[in-house]
């Protein structure tokens, strides 16, 4: 037992409490994930339609649906779709979770606002599953979750944090080309639509900047609150 708490006193920052609390929230929010995804089977009617608005939408301002030609890119290689693939099974639950413990054991002063960006990108994105059911009838995963693509926001957000924590250019750069590469494979393996992928971008974004302003507005309106009191 001594050389338990020994080992989390040399590489956990915060010991074994800390790190038994961090993973308590990611399985808590990963079940409760599943299961507001669920509730998006209920309506596949709906799901449908919205799913033929967004192609619409999509046709409207193009002419072109961007998915066939990049779907088609994809399926002239074994490898390229089979990387694809791969990348889509694992850029969300596989690669978030190794890059927070990365960042919780190495860069521990950015953790919090990593997950806290993490979570707040995938319950804006549960709320828009819920909502505005998409439907995509040929995917590899649910499909009823498609808007917006939660795949999009989370590459852009594990790039921006491993970006600015890895300290080699050649770590910054492939982790900067990361998110472009999981927005290829998301619509290459027909999970998602173009529009998709963009309103995860702005959910992305969306979430970094709150993640960023609120802690401070907090610690602004912290002292004047204390004043008045």
């Amino acid at each position: 037992m001594e050389r338990v708490v020994a080992l989390g006193r040399r590489f956990l920052p915060r010991g074994w409490r800390d790190f038994g609390l961090q993973i308590g929230i990611w399985f808590g929010f990963y079940f409760t994930y599943l299961a507001v995804r669920h509730l998006t089977d209920q309506n596949p009617a709906k799901a449908v339609v919205n799913g033929l608005r967004v192609i619409s939408i999509e046709q409207h301002f193009t002419h072109h649906l961007f998915e066939l030609t990049i779907e088609r890119i994809a399926d002239s290689s074994s490898t390229l779709l089979t990387a694809a693939a791969w990348t889509y099974w694992n850029s969300e639950f596989t690669v978030i979770g190794l890059t927070l413990l990365w960042v919780y054991l190495r860069r521990h002063d950015a953790f919090t606002r990593f997950r806290n960006t993490i979570l707040l990108a995938n319950i804006v994105g549960l709320l828009g599953f819920w909502l505005l059911p998409t439907a995509l009838l040929q995917t590899f995963g649910n499909s009823y979750a498609a808007m917006p693509s939660l795949h999009a926001a989370d590459a852009l957000i594990v790039a921006f944090f491993m970006v600015s924590t890895s300290r080699t250019i050649w770590a910054k750069a492939l982790w900067a080309l990361w998110p472009v590469w999981v927005w290829f494979c998301v619509i290459a393996t027909a999970n998602h639509y173009v529009l998709d992928v963009l309103a995860g971008i702005v959910v992305a974004v969306i979430s970094l900047i709150a993640t960023a302003a609120i802690p401070k507005a907090m610690r602004t309106a912290g002292p004047a609150i204390a004043n008045l009191l």
